[in-house]
């Protein structure tokens, strides 16, 4: 029986990747990458059968990226793992030995940090939730995906915990809750409560539950508990059921609203939200916590990622105050 077309066979390769992606419980942003990535290296490959696609064509295209493309090496390493995937998982023909592919370059940069003032200094120019979200963000090491995906649930001021569920490397850890910041954040989700409190009397306050685990408990995405932190102003309706429901605040609106208070300020560091995260870091360090203990607040694989922050190695175990509480009121 003849092949389809490559044009027909490569959405079926896709919503296959899609699929299997899904039921691996990868998260929607790298699902989007690899899918992204897969698409490029068939079309790098166009004219050629899927069933000869191997080794050689994988390292021809992640040469190109780094030599005509000049891509950075974190870029090239995505697409290695998402070819990785597609082959393994989709094409049922592992990867073996890529043999000399050029890597693209990875360069030694220090990440941006702020000093204390800095970092109350742009504080002192945001507004509304987005002085919350941002120092969450300092105070308690987090990367901007992770406090805005943060749910109701995995807030325990009780025993001083933030939960981070599903973070880079689909791994869940735990971190500090800054006490400075109970008060202000028990203000806030009263008032997210009395909103969703209203949307349920009209007939919505539904959100998208992880893991497809409105299948199972069909009522969980009404509750309370499973409600984002951060909710969107606007409620959004879902083209395949017509239900409204609140997402959680976009990234850009904080990155804008932080680019803006950088400006503000008078900082003429190139500082994103991540930049409270590495200033999160870099202060615990020169506070003389232990740098382990750190590479778990972060979430770090490898202390190798967490020494970038400090020539200081292992200074023994101590005790650990979030930064945001140790600035001046």
């Amino acid at each position: 029986m003849p092949h389809p077309s490559p044009s027909r066979r490569i959405p079926r390769l896709l919503d296959r990747l899609r699929f299997t992606l899904r039921n691996r419980h990868y998260s929607q942003r790298t699902e989007q990458a690899y899918l992204t990535w897969v698409k490029r290296y068939l079309s790098f490959h166009q004219g050629c059968e899927v069933e000869t696609l191997a080794e050689t064509e994988a390292n021809a295209f992640l040469t190109d990226l780094a030599v005509v493309r000049k891509v950075s090496a974190s870029t090239q390493n995505q697409a290695l793992s998402a070819l990785l995937f597609f082959h393994k998982h989709v094409l049922g023909r592992p990867l073996g030995e890529l043999g000399e592919v050029v890597r693209a370059r990875r360069p030694t940069r220090l990440p941006v940090v702020l000093s204390r003032d800095e970092v109350r200094a742009v504080l002192d120019q945001l507004t509304g939730q987005n002085t919350l979200i941002a120092s969450l963000l300092y105070g308690s090491g987090l990367r901007l995906s992770e406090c805005l995906n943060l749910r109701v649930q995995d807030l325990d001021p009780t025993r001083n915990e933030i939960t981070v569920r599903d973070g880079k490397g689909s791994k869940d850890r735990l971190t500090m809750y800054p006490e400075r910041l109970k008060e202000p954040l028990r203000r806030h989700l009263a008032r997210v409560k009395a909103t969703h409190q209203q949307d349920l009397k009209e007939g919505f306050g539904r959100v998208v539950m992880p893991s497809a685990l409105d299948r199972k408990y069909p009522n969980a995405a009404a509750e309370w508990r499973w409600q984002w932190v951060f909710p969107q102003q606007r409620r959004w309706r879902d083209r395949r059921t017509g239900q409204e429901g609140r997402h959680h605040v976009d990234e850009s609106i904080v990155q804008r609203a932080f680019k803006a208070a950088v400006e503000r300020s008078g900082i003429t560091k190139r500082a994103s939200p991540h930049t409270l995260r590495h200033s999160f870091a870099t202060h615990l360090l020169e506070s003389g916590s232990d740098i382990r203990t750190v590479q778990e607040l972060l979430g770090h694989k490898d202390v190798k990622t967490t020494m970038i922050y400090t020539h200081v190695l292992n200074r023994g175990p101590s005790g650990v105050i979030s930064p945001m509480d140790r600035m001046r009121h």
